[in-house]
């Protein structure tokens, strides 16, 4: 059995041998690794967000922070689900990103009728829209294409979104919100 051993003596003797400015050197190498590793994160994986405007509320309110990950949709690690709440290049302007709720995915037959989501002929039960934030809008039947998307804001009442300028094509989708950092009292993961 190999065994290592050293006086208390010589473990005293190297521990001021050790400089200031080879623990300094040490603490910037450290510093700047993690700087780096969090630029990365940000550039490619998650990007901060500010929310402007309230289609989404009471899920996301006007000025929360946000950060959004740019990654999994990207390269295929996820689908678009129905429920997601995605960002997205705007179809009418594309200088312009909008944050909204997937309710339609490719192949479903979407129509709203009075307020009321029917999604493949069935009402969708939708309870992140809360009862004060429900309109009485209707739009006409339609089947999504196999890159579409039909998204909505969670307050029906004051949202501009699938119901006035039509479908969300799959490669204006950028990002998936997933967790609110500011305000505080705000913090966690959306739903």
């Amino acid at each position: 059995m190999d065994e290592i051993s050293s006086s208390p003596s010589t473990a005293r003797a190297e521990a001021p041998s050790r400089s200031v400015a080879g623990a300094t050197l040490s603490w910037l190498r450290d510093l700047s690794l993690s700087v780096l590793i969090a630029i990365v994160i940000i550039l490619f994986l998650y990007q901060p967000v500010k929310v402007e405007g309230t289609s989404m509320m009471p899920s996301l309110i006007d000025h929360d922070r946000i950060f959004i990950n740019k990654f999994v949709y990207r390269f295929g690690l996820a689908d678009i689900g129905r429920g997601d709440t995605v960002v997205f290049w705007y179809p009418n302007d594309t200088s312009k990103s909008y944050i909204k709720r997937v309710i339609g995915v490719p192949g479903d037959t979407v129509e709203v009728d009075d307020g009321t989501v029917i999604i493949n002929g069935r009402p969708l039960d939708e309870p992140y829209v809360k009862d004060d934030f429900r309109d009485h809008v209707s739009t006409r039947r339609q089947t999504l294409k196999s890159d579409e998307y039909f998204v909505l804001g969670d307050d029906r009442k004051y949202s501009n979104d699938s119901r006035n300028w039509g479908v969300v094509p799959r490669q204006d989708i950028y990002g998936k919100a997933v967790f609110v950092y500011w305000p505080l009292d705000r913090l966690g993961v959306l739903r």
